[in-house]
């Protein structure tokens, strides 16, 4: 028997008008984080660099939007004048209509933290 895969199990419980644009970034996590481990951190999607203590990257469904989580404050630091013009704290980019996804950037953010060398997270 097939352990279940805690992440399928997260997207099952995810309204229906967000699975789409959930499985999406999820696919894009893992095919862009190459190597990165993928599980579950304080009840949302995480991926961690092999060897490292926290993760770099996470999202989640939140009540009111789709958040995604970029933890390296240099990744943020680059890509500052893209992130301007989002909804952003201090490291979560907040998307409040599924359908509105950037997922051009996502890719950009999920590509330059999978090249990047290990470093400090938030």
């Amino acid at each position: 028997m097939d352990p279940v895969d805690p992440v399928t199990t997260y997207l099952s419980g995810v309204p229906d008008e967000r699975r789409e644009a959930l499985t999406r970034l999820r696919e894009l996590c893992l095919s862009e984080l190459t190597g990165f481990e993928e599980h579950i951190a304080y009840g949302m999607p995480a991926y961690v660099r092999p060897g490292a203590e926290a993760g770099e990257i996470a999202w989640a469904n939140q009540k009111q939007y789709i958040s995604f989580y970029l933890m390296r404050t240099d990744i943020r630091d680059a890509f500052a004048d893209r992130l301007a013009a989002h909804d952003m704290g201090k490291a979560c980019l907040r998307f409040r209509n599924p359908a509105r996804v950037d997922f051009t950037l996502l890719r950009d953010l999920l590509r330059a933290t999978a090249q990047a060398e290990p470093g400090k997270v938030c």
